[in-house]
């Protein structure tokens, strides 16, 4: 294969590591990880030199891209989204399209249409008008939502043992799971450790796993807390179905959702029982093959 050969380009920027897929023909030829650091996608500008920097560092030398997909992390919004994608054809002189992460999961599924759903670090779901125009909900960070996502299910479980302790009650396993999680000496010390964070949706999401441990050891607020996040994640599927989207298939990806069975669960019964007929399913493959699909539909 000569260097000149024109690669289908695919990038999933996440808010930690970027993946890029690059492929010449039906043969995958570059496939390459690494941190996002320095991705700034509220400036245009600076978002598509990154990008096209990338490009240029990951494609053989004197390769080109005949055409680009990119799933951004924090691209919110279609104008945010154009702006980027206008600066980066200005850049690379090829098809370019430029879309939030969310929206790779139902293309890397191999779908047409649907939802994509996150639970990670936070929460968000998008999904497609009949008429093509994209719908985000959720996605407000850690402090107004991010219901199911890790960092809002710290939020929700600190708030049940704040109540539990002004009721009177002993700690249980979850009181004293975010007490040795956030390293403070008892319950009424979580509040100043909650608002000391700096960087709040990843210092509070990184103590999730003592929700769930204390789920496990038979806590009930716990168990609520995981009871009422898997439906404010199916209560995101709902919010698009009103708002016109299909929802026949939902697609889930996030370190949360897919490594904690408790939270899928309840998800998958809440969105059961308020639209029966959608179908959840894991995304089994990285969410980079959704932008190279998107990269090869330009072509």
């Amino acid at each position: 294969m000569q260097d000149s050969t024109p690669y289908a380009v695919g990038i999933d920027v996440g808010g930690t590591k970027t993946q890029l897929r690059a492929v010449a023909g039906d043969e995958d030829t570059v496939d390459r990880v690494r941190s996002s650091t320095g991705w700034r996608p509220h400036d245009p500008g600076a978002a598509a030199d990154w990008l096209a920097a990338l490009v240029a560092d990951a494609l053989p030398s004197h390769a080109r891209p005949s055409a680009l997909a990119v799933g951004g992390h924090a691209c919110e919004t279609p104008r945010q989204c154009a702006g980027i994608r206008a600066a980066l054809q200005e850049r690379l002189g090829v098809p370019a399209l430029v879309v939030g992460d969310a929206e790779l999961l139902v293309p890397a599924a191999g779908l047409d249409k649907g939802v994509g759903l996150v639970a990670g670090t936070g929460s968000v779901a998008v999904g497609r008008l009949p008429d093509g125009a994209a719908v985000q909900v959720g996605g407000w960070g850690a402090v107004l939502g991010d219901e199911g996502g890790a960092a809002g299910l710290v939020r929700e479980a600190a708030r049940a043992v704040w109540a539990a302790h002004d009721r009177g009650e002993e700690p249980d396993a979850l009181a004293t799971g975010l007490v040795a999680a956030f390293g403070v000496a008892e319950v009424p010390a979580l509040g100043a450790a909650l608002e000391s964070a700096t960087d709040v949706s990843a210092e509070w999401g990184r103590r999730s796993p003592a929700v769930f441990a204390a789920a496990e050891a038979g806590s009930p607020p716990a168990r609520a807390v995981i009871a009422d996040g898997g439906r404010a994640l199916a209560g995101l599927v709902v919010r698009l179905a009103a708002r016109g989207v299909p929802v026949d298939d939902v697609v889930v990806a996030g370190g949360t959702v897919l490594a904690q069975p408790a939270l899928y669960e309840a998800f998958a019964s809440a969105l059961a029982e308020s639209l029966p007929g959608a179908r959840p399913q894991p995304l089994r493959v990285p969410p980079v093959a959704g932008a190279l699909a998107l990269a090869r539909s330009l072509l």
